[in-house]
């Protein structure tokens, strides 16, 4: 697997998530401003609702814009065959006997993107999983989750 190309496809993804938050936050915004959301009463809370949606999806679609400018600081330098494992690789393992591949990335915990017929999960500072391949390197086990390291790019 291209980590080139998983990377691309992590910053693609990001974006498309951006932009459509973005939208529906523009959207959100403007039904809470729009005059058919003024309260008739004081039960009436469409626009009160519509701001809170607007405020949340425009802090969500911010949270995403500091996602893509970490990706796009993060070098994510090659791995060489020995190497350790550190941010920016991209690391294949069996784990119970299925083919999995993660990404250690500064950003996107959980985050999951298709290249060709791979997924690939994205492995954020705090989680457990990264904490336990940090380090290790190809032939490399963890025996509490079956997990042997295959390979790290």
């Amino acid at each position: 697997m291209n980590k080139r190309q998983v990377i691309n496809a992590v910053r693609e993804e990001l974006r498309r998530q951006f932009e459509l938050l973005k939208r529906a936050s523009d959207t959100a915004r403007e039904d809470a401003t729009d005059e058919e959301s003024r309260a008739r009463s004081k039960y009436d809370t469409q626009g009160l609702e519509a701001s809170y949606l607007a405020a949340g999806q425009a802090d969500r679609a911010e949270d995403l814009a500091l996602a893509i400018q970490k990706l796009n600081a993060e070098p994510f330098l090659p791995y060489r065959s020995g190497d350790p494992i550190g941010e920016g690789a991209l690391v294949e393992a069996d784990i119970g006997g299925e083919r999995e591949w993660f990404l250690l990335a500064p950003c996107a915990g959980g985050l999951s993107v298709k290249v060709g017929r791979r997924e690939v999960t994205l492995l954020a500072p705090g989680a457990p999983l990264r904490k336990g391949l940090w380090g290790l390197a190809k032939g490399d086990r963890i025996e509490e989750r079956q997990l042997l390291v295959r390979s790290v790019r």
